[in-house]
């Protein structure tokens, strides 16, 4: 007996705080939309997200962008990447992350995916030994933390320098320590559906005066350094102000204002709605057979705005057959093992314009099966149980 499809929107927001559109609200009448102002008058917006945002990550620097592939990009290209270079990276990650790499002109050496979604550090060993690679743009891809510790000391001892993608982990640590503080620079996201929604933008944090301030004058600040609270002293500033272009890359006003309300307590508590709905959701599926969750370690105190599980032992046909049927039930998940690329989702193998093949064994039997669903505060724990129910009885369409 057919049952009427689920009406869930797996992509809804919550709205913005109401200090939020006060905020902007008051932006849009008086017109200041842009961070910079030629004369004097209090901290602008985005100034001040930087100086809040820094404070509570426990980074000296911080720099706001248009989106979180800008911070990628400028965190490379101040961290010494030039064309030609050849930087690390995880074959699990999203569209932004290879494309920044290739906006700074490198190449990328993907560093192969276990069976619990993070960057296998086995792979990484064998990769940087070789010398090829002395950048790690390492991607907490969906919120997937790996042993932090293990990883920082593979980089030491082969000369490689960190930077953290961290689009999916605003709020989360390994062993308590933030993501985004273990390189030379962490990369953070505002865009709508992360953590804290601005509709797009990017931070990026550092303890590096070098990098943070090439940062501000690539992102586009003119030599209106001084305006910045979280930045290194002027002097710095001297040494790079004539070779530094301006990428025009900066957060308006506007977007500051819609974020500023989201952080500290909101993000706390936005934080632990997400592991409660994650909870939820993750023992409903418990059991279900051709179906794995990834393990997950105490050190990763994680942040699972989204939810992903593996279907296993099944063919690509009947894979495909579970994810035509979870839509026919109402509940959309993405699939990593498409042929195409669909919306947000694209793996290792459709970005050609790598110019070179690379093998990655295990990615292609993890990213075969790999499933992926948003996880919005909207859900109750009754539409968590009643989402398992559409997907163990998709599972049991094809395996019966």
């Amino acid at each position: 007996m057919s049952t009427a499809p689920l009406v869930l929107d797996l992509t809804k927001q919550e709205p913005v705080p109401p200090a939020g559109v006060d905020a902007a609200l008051a932006l849009m009448a008086n017109g200041k939309l842009h961070r910079y102002g030629e004369t004097g008058g209090k901290p602008s917006e985005v100034s001040a997200l930087e100086a809040e945002f820094a404070q509570e990550i426990g980074r000296r620097y911080c720099v706001a962008m248009n989106s979180c592939g800008s911070t990628m990009f400028v965190a490379l290209k101040a961290a010494g990447v030039q064309p030609g270079d050849t930087v690390m990276s995880n074959c699990f990650t999203l569209a932004p992350v290879p494309g920044a790499i290739a906006h700074v002109g490198a190449r990328p050496l993907l560093v192969d995916v276990t069976d619990d979604y993070t960057i296998d550090l086995d792979d990484l060993e064998r990769k940087a030994a070789t010398g090829q690679a002395r950048t790690l743009l390492l991607s907490h891809m969906r919120g997937h933390i790996c042993d932090m510790h293990a990883l920082a000391a593979i980089c030491t001892r082969h000369g490689v320098q960190l930077i953290e993608d961290c689009a999916h982990t605003m709020g989360a640590s390994w062993d308590g320590q933030p993501t985004g503080t273990w390189g030379r620079a962490g990369c953070f996201s505002l865009q709508s559906y992360k953590h804290a929604n601005s509709g797009e933008g990017g931070l990026l944090v550092t303890d590096d005066e070098n990098i943070a301030a090439q940062a501000v004058l690539f992102s586009g600040s003119y030599m209106l350094w001084a305006s910045h609270l979280a930045r290194p002293a002027d002097a710095v500033f001297e040494r790079w102000k004539y070779t530094t272009p301006n990428f025009s890359l900066r957060m308006s006003n506007l977007a500051a204002a819609v974020v500023r309300p989201q952080l500290g307590a909101a993000l706390a508590d936005r934080c632990r709605r997400w592991n409660e709905r994650y909870a939820w959701l993750a023992a409903a599926l418990e059991g279900t057979p051709h179906l794995r969750l990834p393990l997950r370690p105490a050190a990763e105190q994680y942040v699972a705005s989204s939810i992903q599980f593996s279907l296993t032992g099944l063919s690509h046909a009947q894979t495909a057959a579970v994810i035509d049927a979870c839509k026919a039930g109402g509940v959309h998940i993405k699939w990593f093992g498409a042929d195409e690329p669909v919306g947000f989702t694209s793996v290792w193998s459709h970005w050609r314009y790598f110019g070179q093949a690379q093998s990655l064994p295990r990615a292609e039997r993890v990213l075969q099966g790999l499933c992926d669903m948003r996880l919005p505060l909207s859900l109750t724990q009754a539409d968590c149980v009643a989402i398992a129910g559409v997907i163990r009885q998709a599972v049991a369409g094809v395996t019966r």
